[in-house]
């Protein structure tokens, strides 16, 4: 969790960033952050995050307090849950193998990222080897048609496919014209998650 410990000043103002940036979604000015620790001047609290940026728990660019991001994994990690089919189908995996760092403001939205095995979804940009970052699907009946979704497909696995509703069917389909589509009951399919972002891992 982050790097070196810090002393109880700086740890003060950690777990304030921590509170402010999961509850606004951006980072404080330094004169909130002046504020926040009851702080007349901003000496202290440049001298406080230069430290935190030094001992591994935030990244910042002195002068651009908006630039302030943090590094505690145990907030800001999105867990990576194994891999998803983008061909055949592939069981997914329990452990957490790898974490993606992220703001912590993702993770009470409970994303989840994936690793696409295979090429089913090159049309789409989305090639073997990619993370796909998904968000959990509470209504599967809310799903519009076309989305991409991780499904998972009794006896096979998880697959990641565009999603079509038709009737009491679902059709998942590929975007690459050498697969064919899945057509199952919508009984049968547990849709796990749809696609917010996808990554390239250079």
């Amino acid at each position: 969790m982050g790097g070196e410990t810090l002393t109880p000043a700086q740890q003060e103002l950690f777990d304030w960033l921590s509170d402010y940036i999961a509850s606004h979604q951006h980072s404080p000015s330094i004169r909130q952050m002046m504020d926040g620790m009851g702080l007349r001047s901003p000496a202290p609290i440049q001298s406080r995050l230069r430290h935190l940026q030094e001992k591994g728990w935030i990244t910042w660019k002195e002068g651009q307090a908006r630039t302030l991001q943090l590094l505690d994994n145990a907030l800001s990690g999105v867990p990576v849950l194994g891999a998803v089919a983008a061909g055949g189908l592939v069981e997914t995996f329990d452990d957490v193998q790898e974490t993606l760092d992220m703001s912590s403001v993702l993770k009470t939205r409970g994303l989840f990222a994936l690793t696409v095995n295979g090429d089913s979804m090159v049309d789409s940009y989305i090639a073997n080897g990619d993370v796909v970052l998904m968000e959990p699907v509470q209504e599967p009946s809310l799903i519009r048609n076309g989305t991409v979704v991780s499904a998972m497909v009794p006896g096979s696995g998880t697959t990641l496919k565009h999603f079509y509703r038709k009737g009491s069917l679902v059709i998942l389909e590929a975007a690459n014209p050498a697969y064919e589509p899945i057509e199952i009951d919508a009984e049968m399919v547990k849709i796990q998650g749809k696609l917010l972002a996808v990554w390239r891992k250079a």
